[in-house]
């Protein structure tokens, strides 16, 4: 014979079935939240102290309630005398029961009185609406990178707030291109930016700003970059007025760009009219990163690129009257073309750089004819070798001296000679000076300064690794002198000099 409390109750599983199915979750949620419910009923008839757990048979719908109480080995480790129960008083209940194990008394069945069918409901519908709410995050999260279609519902302070079918999502007024509005019942395309699990439910972040969205623009348009027989390898925006994306193909027979375009520029002027008119330039990669430099700054033409793939930083030289078209409005060319390649791009017209290079073989020449005893004549055709400091003099290879237009092995012995005892003098003298005036150990292991800069510097009062530190780069360039390092070495000396202190906040972040 069934017990009352194991009696089969179909009509439970033909609710948690209704419900599942009209609020799109999944059975066993529902049938969890009548669970809860049911032992919130219990725990208030019997007590909220206890430890009162309710199950429902996920084919008959039987429910069974049941008191659980932990077993501890003796009384000094029990915390609850309600929940919680000694192992010698257990073994009268069952002898073969272990520390850790629970007692469980079934309890008999609830009478339902208002108040409790009351919380159980509440109970049952916060854990659909909890559900619900999962489901949506879930569901979005699996969106994010793609591009939806929504509805606007409301304005609210510049942020437009969209109906995208089971979910609200926010497309803040800084993800809105510029001049753009919109009003009630407007269509929007826009790009799935995050998604955040929230209480209230989930937070649906759009944008409509963001090279991703771009590129995500190309795809639906393009069925070549939908196929990946061509690729768009980077991209970047000044959203509402320009854009540049750079595409690939591995295919001779497909046209990359052409492919973007499309006949006529209907592919592209497709994204253009989405994009409220933003110009689009369409750039051809290419692995030799000097030809895509060049590409990317169209359309301006270059006369040269200078690659520093140490300070990951390009020099562009352009005639003067293409200046003005590689800068662009605002800058905008170059830093869109920068964005593209993924470095610093330095513009320079012909002259400009003629200039600096003229001051830089100045300096250089100047520095040998000082330490080596030598005319200019000498120290410029040192310079045009490639030579730009004495110390490669004192190293290099003698046969390589020797080689030089208008030199001998005698000259080069003599040069190499020369050379080695300046270097040889000046580290001598810079020990003697370090001690004098106090310079600090750590400052002459900063990459990037040689000997007479930290001098030059320890003049000026900088001494330490501190002192170098607190300076920005426009004043280090003052103390070193013009045309001894550029703004961006400046500024990497510097960042070297700060490391320590980031490395000391890291240890104390770590103690603490």
């Amino acid at each position: 014979m069934q017990t009352i409390e194991n009696m089969p109750r179909p009509e439970i599983i033909l609710v948690a079935d209704t419900v599942a199915r009209e609020k799109n979750i999944d059975r066993d949620d529902v049938l969890e939240a009548m669970e809860i419910a049911i032992q919130k009923a219990g725990r208030s008839k019997y007590g909220f102290e206890h430890d009162i757990r309710a199950h429902i048979d996920r084919k008959t719908g039987a429910i069974s309630l049941a008191r659980y109480r932990e077993v501890v080995e003796s009384e000094d480790q029990i915390e609850n005398e309600v929940t919680q129960i000694t192992l010698k008083q257990a073994k009268a209940y069952d002898k073969n029961i272990k520390v850790g194990e629970f007692i469980i008394d079934n309890l008999p069945p609830i009478d339902f009185g208002r108040i409790a069918a009351q919380t159980a409901k509440q109970v049952i519908v916060q854990k659909v609406r909890d559900a619900e709410r999962n489901k949506q995050y879930e569901e979005y999260k699996e969106k994010v990178g793609t591009i939806v279609n929504g509805t606007v519902k409301r304005v609210e302070f510049g942020n437009v707030i969209l109906d995208i079918g089971k979910a609200e999502a926010i497309l803040r007024r800084d993800e809105i291109i510029p001049r753009e509005k919109f009003k009630n019942g407007d269509r929007v395309r826009a790009y799935v930016l995050e998604v955040r699990k929230e209480n209230k439910g989930p937070q649906i972040f759009l944008s409509r700003t963001c090279p991703e969205f771009l590129i995500k623009l190309f795809v639906s348009e393009v069925p070549e970059i939908y196929d990946g027989i061509v690729q768009i390898v980077a991209a970047s925006r000044d959203p509402g007025s320009k854009a540049k994306i750079a595409v690939k193909t591995d295919d001779v027979t497909v046209d990359a760009v052409g492919a973007c375009v499309g006949l006529r520029g209907i592919r592209v002027q497709a994204v253009v009219s989405e994009l409220q008119g933003e110009k689009i330039d369409i750039v051809p990669y290419s692995d030799d990163k000097a030809q895509y430099i060049v590409a990317a700054l169209a359309p301006a033409e270059v006369s040269k690129v200078v690659l520093d793939e140490e300070n990951n930083r390009i020099e562009v030289v352009v005639p003067q009257e293409q200046f003005s078209v590689a800068i662009g409005r605002r800058g905008q060319n170059v830093r869109l073309a920068s964005q593209l390649v993924g470095c610093d791009i330095d513009v320079l017209t012909e002259e400009q750089e003629q200039e600096r290079r003229s001051n830089e073989n100045k300096v250089r020449s100047q520095r040998f004819m000082e330490a080596l005893v030598v005319d200019e004549m000498i120290a410029h055709l040192l310079i045009a070798e490639g030579f730009s400091t004495v110390d490669e003099l004192a190293v290099v290879d003698l046969k390589e001296l020797a080689e030089i237009e208008g030199f001998d092995e005698d000259i080069a012995k003599e040069i190499q000679a020369r050379a080695k005892a300046f270097v040889e003098n000046r580290n001598k003298e810079f020990e003697e000076k370090s001690k004098t005036l106090g310079i600090d150990e750590a400052i002459q292991n900063i990459e990037g300064l040689d000997r007479d800069m930290i001098l030059t510097m320890a003049d000026k009062g900088v001494k330490t690794i501190d002192d170098l530190a607190d300076l920005a780069a426009d004043e280090l360039i003052e103390i070193l002198g013009e045309n001894t390092v550029s703004i961006n070495e400046a500024n990497k000396i510097i960042m070297a000099a700060r490391q320590h202190w980031f490395d000391e906040d890291e240890a104390q972040a770590n103690k603490e």
